[in-house]
């Protein structure tokens, strides 16, 4: 079981991969099942080139948790997204939900906001 505190503190160890661009390290902290709902892939390869790719367009891009609520085997995180000039000045921010399982990431689902269209990660990725 993962604890509050094991849940606090895999997120930020995988938002310190990103931030450092350590993309093979976050790959231990996911389960080799691991799905991710937004890219509809299972296993960490594909998040690892979206964050490549995301990377790659914004190479400032960093994201930071606002709020990380856990109950159960399950995480809700609010990140603020750094790095990233949008034309009204807005704030972009990230919302996701993580399932754990032996403490490590097996599920993640999310969602953006702030960002304009033409810079969203689902235009990025070329997710609809």
């Amino acid at each position: 079981m993962t604890t509050r505190d094991d849940a606090s503190a895999l997120i930020q160890r995988m938002q310190e991969c990103f931030n450092t661009r350590r993309f093979d390290q976050a790959a231990d902290l996911h389960t080799p099942g691991f799905f991710s709902h937004p890219l509809g892939t299972t296993g960490f390869a594909a998040g690892k080139d979206a964050w490549r790719m995301l990377t790659a367009r914004f190479p400032s891009m960093r994201v930071v948790a606002q709020d990380i609520l856990v109950d159960g085997d399950r995480a809700a995180v609010r990140s603020t997204v750094e790095g990233i000039e949008t034309p009204d000045g807005a704030q972009p921010m990230l919302f996701e939900i993580f399932r754990f399982d032996d403490g490590r990431f097996a599920e993640m689902w999310g969602a953006s906001t702030g960002f304009p269209p033409s810079i969203s990660p689902e235009d990025v990725l070329g997710r609809p």
